[in-house]
């Protein structure tokens, strides 16, 4: 994980292009989203743990930069990193072309841990056994 960033690899499928065959903004987002699933696997606190646990952490805000145009069958890289993790949580990403290494898009998310009434939690209480795993995976640049 260099610099942080957790890689997940995909290849842009027909239905997740336009008439041009240019990627449609929207599963951009679809993206960050199984890059932020699999880092979140990957720090050993799956998604599906927290919910079981009655610990939901709903999208807050996003932003998206768009750079250059991925296009149907293209191989891509969904690089994402986890920058803050405290009362709020947030995600950066970039979507890079694998054959050029040319970034496409970067961005973020911003989370709040919530209960199932969707009030606001701190998960160092509530769990902190899955705060501390978490933690760890945190980048901080040097």
């Amino acid at each position: 994980m260099e610099n942080g960033w957790n890689r997940i690899e995909l290849r842009v499928r027909y239905s997740e292009t336009d008439a041009m065959q240019v990627v449609y903004h929207a599963n951009y987002l679809n993206w960050f989203e199984i890059g932020r699933t699999e880092m979140m696997r990957g720090t050993g606190v799956p998604y599906r743990e927290l919910e079981l646990q009655g610990i939901l952490l709903p999208v807050i805000e996003t932003r998206i930069f768009f750079h250059a145009a991925a296009r149907y069958d293209d191989e891509i890289l969904v690089k994402t990193r986890l920058v803050e993790a405290r009362v709020r949580v947030q995600f950066e990403y970039e979507i890079v072309r694998k054959a050029d290494e040319k970034l496409l898009v970067s961005g973020y998310t911003l989370h709040a841990w919530v209960n199932r009434e969707m009030k606001p939690i701190q998960l160092r209480k509530a769990a902190p056994e899955m705060y501390r795993a978490i933690q760890e995976r945190v980048y901080r640049a040097e």
